[in-house]
């Protein structure tokens, strides 16, 4: 019996020696496979980066304005008699936009002139006895203010009258109508505004650490949403003489030329100035800019060894000093030299070190000028 448990115990012991070795075999065996484990390539695509000359540009949001613009408005109280424009019109100096009521005027001016005319008269016929002193001075000088006056209220009468006349005070463009024939208008009533769109100016600010570089003279680019693509170019014109202390930027005025008056007072364009000469950089997509709080960085392609001596296709992180952006570019001021290859998508599940797969038939914007579909 003793013996008989004995054997049964050492069987026992053996069977799990065995199967205790068994399972220490295939953990080591597991490791030594997960220590080999190389993940599969990720897809990316890439550029090879080339040096380009960028000028010295300072980039700032600027506002469109009128060079002149006007509510053009009633001089005095009347009834629109005529409208002589349309909402939208393009008009000259001096055009006749509106007419109101001067009956009540022009009768008025008749009997001024009459009472003028019979003045004159008498200043005449007294002037006659005076010259025979049959009459005093002080009769003359009394016909002669009478005459001086009568004239002056003709004159005055005309005035109100030509008043009631509303005239383009300069060259532009018509906004929308604000009367109607008919309507009773009280002096300052708006009738429609004008403004003149060529040239235009476009007002910016710069910061004040910048305001060495901006003076009148300098170039600037504008550029805006509704005309992606499209630059016009002016020069600044005119520098504000005050620092704005709750934003600590000084105003310039551009003045731009807009013959096809596409550019309105009040829209939001984009203000490029050109502050000096051109350096060299080198132009990325700005998807293939890693941003981090500690550096900036991206993923340069290159042949890369593996722990056992293996060379395979594989990345290597580059921190980059970044300069000023471009529409779908960015430049890279060091950092990165001409000819290496640089991924530009897909750089968010890159590591040092990944292995990736090229492949290019699809790339990211990369253009200095874009225009996008929704523009």
């Amino acid at each position: 019996m003793w013996k008989r448990m004995m054997a049964m115990l050492a069987a026992t012991v053996a069977i799990v020696a065995g199967l205790g070795f068994v399972k220490v075999k295939q953990i080591q065996t597991m490791i030594a496979q997960g220590a080999a484990y190389q993940p599969p390539p990720e897809a990316v695509t890439t550029i090879v980066a080339a040096e380009e000359r960028w000028p010295s540009t300072l980039n700032a949001i600027g506002t469109v304005a009128a060079v002149r613009g006007v509510t053009v408005s009633a001089d005095l109280p009347g009834v629109v008699d005529r409208i002589a424009f349309e909402s939208g019109q393009a008009v000259h100096e001096g055009d006749v936009l509106a007419v109101l009521d001067t009956r009540q005027e022009r009768a008025q001016l008749a009997a001024a002139e009459a009472q003028r005319d019979l003045s004159r008269v008498n200043y005449d016929r007294i002037q006659g006895l005076l010259d025979e002193r049959v009459v005093s001075r002080a009769e003359f000088d009394q016909a002669t203010a009478s005459e001086r006056q009568a004239r002056a209220r003709v004159g005055e009468i005309g005035a109100a009258i030509e008043r009631k006349t509303v005239r383009a005070p300069f060259s532009g463009t018509l906004g929308l109508r604000r009367v109607n024939l008919g309507q009773y208008l009280s002096a300052g009533d708006a009738l429609v505004t004008l403004q003149s769109l060529n040239p235009i100016y476009v007002d910016f600010g710069v910061p004040q650490q910048a305001m060495s570089e901006v003076r009148a003279g300098r170039v600037v680019r504008i550029t805006a949403d509704d005309r992606a693509g499209v630059v016009v170019e002016g020069r600044i014109t005119a520098i504000d003489s005050i620092v704005d202390a709750s934003t600590r930027n000084v105003q310039a005025q551009a003045t731009v030329a807009n013959a096809d008056g596409r550019l309105r007072p009040g829209m939001f364009v984009q203000a490029e100035v050109i502050v000096g000469a051109s350096s060299a950089v080198i132009s990325l997509p700005a998807s293939a800019i890693s941003y981090a709080p500690y550096g900036n960085s991206v993923f340069v392609v290159s042949d890369v060894k593996d722990q056992n001596g293996k060379t395979y296709r594989g990345v290597r992180q580059q921190f980059v000093k970044l300069g000023p952006a471009r529409g779908d570019q960015i430049a890279v001021v060091s950092g990165l030299k001409p000819g290496e290859e640089v991924v530009t998508s897909g750089v968010f599940k890159l590591r040092n070190g990944a292995a990736v797969l090229v492949n290019n038939k699809i790339r990211p914007g990369n253009n200095p000028a874009p225009k996008p579909e929704n523009s």
